[in-house]
């Protein structure tokens, strides 16, 4: 799958191989799910700022809005050489984090089987999530 079309769950999943965190093989509501401190937590880096924030501040990305699309730039190192990426989406997080799977996965990604299942029964309107503006400690979203 192109990473510029990543949104929602295949997204997040991908944000989550980059991250190093391990994606239980379940959803909820939508979301891909993880263990933390034996309590089972949402996977929301693309619209939870508590999640996907931190890693634009680490990342170091500069995100500008032009048009109807958002932006994400970020410099990396890659094979010894500073690239830059661009990517766009309807949110800021959306195009953040598809800047940063573009980083440490490239262009295109393998998802999981059932993952493009679960993508092709979404329809495009509804693949892109609302940006979350609540909070809850640590940085991940209670699945109960």
């Amino acid at each position: 799958m192109k990473t510029s079309e990543l949104t929602g769950a295949a997204l997040d999943w991908a944000v989550a191989k980059c991250e190093g965190v391990t994606v239980l093989p379940k959803m909820r509501g939508g979301h891909f799910v993880t263990l933390v401190r034996g309590e089972t937590w949402l996977l929301q880096y693309s619209s939870n700022w508590y999640q996907g924030g931190p890693i634009v501040e680490r990342e170091k990305m500069d995100l500008m809005f032009e048009g109807p699309e958002w932006y994400a730039y970020m410099r990396f190192a890659y094979n010894g050489v500073i690239a830059t990426h661009q990517y766009d989406g309807p949110t800021p997080l959306i195009a953040a984090m598809r800047c940063y799977v573009a980083s440490k996965l490239g262009e295109e990604v393998d998802v999981p089987e059932e993952l493009k299942r679960h993508w092709k029964n979404y329809p495009p309107s509804k693949r892109c999530s609302l940006i979350c503006a609540s909070y809850r400690p640590p940085h991940l979203w209670r699945a109960d």
